[in-house]
């Protein structure tokens, strides 16, 4: 949550309306009546785990400080078919051209938080954390990061300068793990940051290497559940663990129980669906 900020939310959110309203609402301008006061209410047409709620907050304040959000149903919260999550009240006029924009951000945040919620619970009695990846959408990242949050999943880097990730095709291109990461450390030395390093890695030589090299964590990537566990146990707790590649809900008991301390699934925020919201007058 750390680069989920209110800087970046503002910015997120005007980025936003001006795509969507440019010169204006005209179907809203043409026929609302300026000055006509009424309310909303934020129907849930699905089962869900809610998300998007403190962000519809926001981007109501943004739009117009005056409307009034009643709060029913918090982020986190479980929602069921035909639950009100909130009411919003104030001009008119603000509620239409701030509908669209709301719905779009909690439909898809619910989507996420609530597969995330499903996925999370598979890894119940096990010291594994769910992790997200940088397979998000363009300029919908920090929602999308947001709502595994809320989902009650854990944030991978938020991009590539918080994190540093020794894929396959810089290590292709490198030659070598351990050429890699003496590069990537002198690397940080010279530029005095202080980064992790991860190294993906594809085979127990790959491991080895990555080890050998120092390496803060070995992402196992594609691996069989025997050769995850043999990698663990090479491994012996000198370096963080994460397995990766093709995970599916049906396989996270067995990834986690290999003792890896990580698993991370693009799938939470590529194949999420979303979920059935409406902005509804009251």
């Amino acid at each position: 949550m750390k680069y989920i900020t209110k800087k970046a939310l503002e910015h997120f959110i005007k980025n936003a309306l001006e795509e969507d309203i440019r010169e204006g609402d005209h179907s809203t301008l043409s026929t609302i009546p300026k000055d006509l006061e009424q309310s909303a209410k934020l129907l849930v047409k699905e089962n869900c785990i809610l998300a998007g709620v403190e962000l519809a907050k926001i981007i109501f304040k943004t739009f117009d400080k005056n409307l009034k959000i009643n709060i029913l149903i918090k982020d986190g919260q479980k929602a069921k078919v035909g639950d009100v999550a909130f009411t919003v009240s104030g001009t008119a006029r603000s509620i239409l051209s701030t509908e669209r924009l709301v719905l779009n951000c909690m439909q898809r945040m619910s989507g996420i938080a609530t597969m995330t919620h499903d996925w999370n619970l598979q890894l119940a009695g096990t010291k594994t954390k769910l992790l997200d990846t940088r397979k998000t959408t363009p300029n919908f990242r920090i929602c999308e990061k947001w709502a595994v949050a809320i989902g009650g999943g854990n944030n991978h880097r938020f991009g590539l300068f918080d994190m540093m990730m020794l894929k396959d095709n810089h290590i292709d291109y490198n030659g070598s793990i351990a050429n890699a990461v003496k590069m990537a450390k002198n690397y940080l030395k010279k530029s005095k940051l202080n980064l992790k390093i991860e190294v993906e890695t594809r085979n127990l030589e790959e491991v080895e290497e990555a080890l050998k090299s120092g390496a803060d964590r070995i992402m196992f990537d594609n691996m069989d559940i025997p050769t995850m566990k043999k990698a663990v146990k090479m491994v012996a707790g000198k370096s963080e663990t994460e397995a990766s590649g093709g995970i599916t809900k049906k396989m996270l008991k067995a990834v986690a129980e290999t003792g890896v301390d990580f698993i991370s699934a693009g799938a939470l925020t590529h194949s999420a669906k979303n979920i059935d919201l409406s902005l509804k007058a009251v």
